[in-house]
């Protein structure tokens, strides 16, 4: 049998999603087709401390979220000479460098699905699943994504942006700039987070204050967007020729929670009753499934890529929300689960991004890097 494809899986990292990616990345591990595919589980702490782990001890504890192992040696990625990345590990007495065909970041947030940990993965000139620099960078910058997406013809609702240094220097003028043309309710967000965390619908001009606070510890662009009375609809899409788009899927928010929030995510197992497929007509479930398409291409996203919209129950319109291109992996998560209820079950979707980025990779390598006239 050929040699197996050596699998790091990337998880950790230093975001407000920090445990989300646990919960994905125990998943991930225990759905990777171990006859094909040699697994290194490589955690990133809250410090950044990249940390090489047993898998014999992580499989032994079948934990819902796998831990950060404090005993673990400390390593890097780097290129190795031969052009393969290769981890290194920190500690002289530490195993010996270890060389590795593809890293699949099961990490959510800032400095690892905007582009950071993509540039990385670039320099150490290994294959990765997910978008590459730029589609990650602008897909997680909800205002970018969203310029984006209108430019490309897919409606978005109405929103405004604020800085925190404008906030800062004159915070009056910053709130009636929040809600300048906008009605009340409306949802407060940082622009580059995602499982909603830092996220606040607001009712009142008096709650826009804190909810403004609140939003700009986790980022220093925060959007105010317009509430709408909608539904939300999800899709989940997978690369190919052509894009793969899955049936859409709908959250609806138990009675404790106004929106799918992270404690409606993660934290209460009612938090959310999800209709897969989306109780949707023909043509509006064939709508929803092109404008996912058509905002994967638009960002130039890769591999996959989860796409939330709103559809408005006044006028029947969708609008995009928000992509994600490392979606949630965990046992609830709903990109695997659109992807099951449309024919590709857990196991074969990690095997097929696997390959993907490989084949991704081999077609980066093929580029030309000088220039001889």
């Amino acid at each position: 049998m050929a040699d197996k494809i050596r699998v790091v899986v990337l998880y950790g990292g230093r975001s407000g999603e920090h445990e989300v990616s646990l919960k994905s990345a125990a998943s991930v591990l225990r759905h990777l087709d171990r006859a094909r595919f040699e697994v290194i589980p490589v955690s990133i702490d809250k410090t950044g401390r990249w940390q090489w782990n047993d898998l014999g001890t992580i499989d032994q504890a079948q934990a819902a979220a796998l831990p950060i192992l404090p005993e673990a040696p400390e390593m890097r990625l780097a290129r190795g000479p031969d052009g393969r990345g290769v981890l290194i590990p920190i500690s002289a007495s530490a195993t010996a460098p270890l060389e590795i065909d593809v890293v699949f970041p099961v990490i959510h947030g800032p400095l690892c699905e905007d582009g950071t940990m993509q540039g990385l993965l670039e320099l150490a000139d290994v294959a990765y699943v997910g978008s590459g620099v730029l589609g990650s960078a602008v897909s997680m910058d909800k205002d970018v994504a969203k310029r984006l997406a209108e430019f490309a013809g897919v409606p978005v609702a109405p929103y405004r942006v604020l800085t925190r240094k404008a906030f800062v220097r004159d915070r009056a003028s910053s709130l009636a700039q929040a809600i300048e043309g906008l009605s009340l309710p409306v949802f407060v967000k940082p622009c580059n987070m995602g499982s909603s965390v830092g996220i606040h619908k607001v009712k009142t001009r008096d709650a826009l204050d804190a909810a403004l606070d609140d939003a700009f510890r986790y980022d220093v662009k925060v959007l105010v967007e317009q509430g709408i009375d909608a539904r939300e609809i999800e899709v989940a899409v997978l690369d190919g020729e052509p894009l793969f788009a899955s049936l859409a899927s709908e959250l609806n928010p138990n009675a404790h929670h106004e929106f799918y929030s992270y404690e409606a995510k993660y934290l209460d197992p009612d938090g959310a009753r999800v209709d897969l497929p989306a109780r949707l007509d023909a043509a509006q479930m064939e709508r929803v499934r092109a404008l996912a398409v058509q905002v994967f291409a638009a960002l130039e996203c890769s591999d996959l890529a989860r796409v939330d919209f709103f559809l408005d129950r006044r006028t029947g319109e969708f609008c995009f929300n928000e992509i994600n291109t490392l979606p949630g992996f965990t046992s609830i998560s709903m990109y695997p689960k659109m992807m099951e209820a449309s024919g590709v079950p857990y196991g074969e979707l990690l095997t097929r991004l696997v390959h993907l980025a490989l084949d991704r990779h081999r077609q980066r390598q093929s580029l030309e890097r000088g220039y001889a006239s």
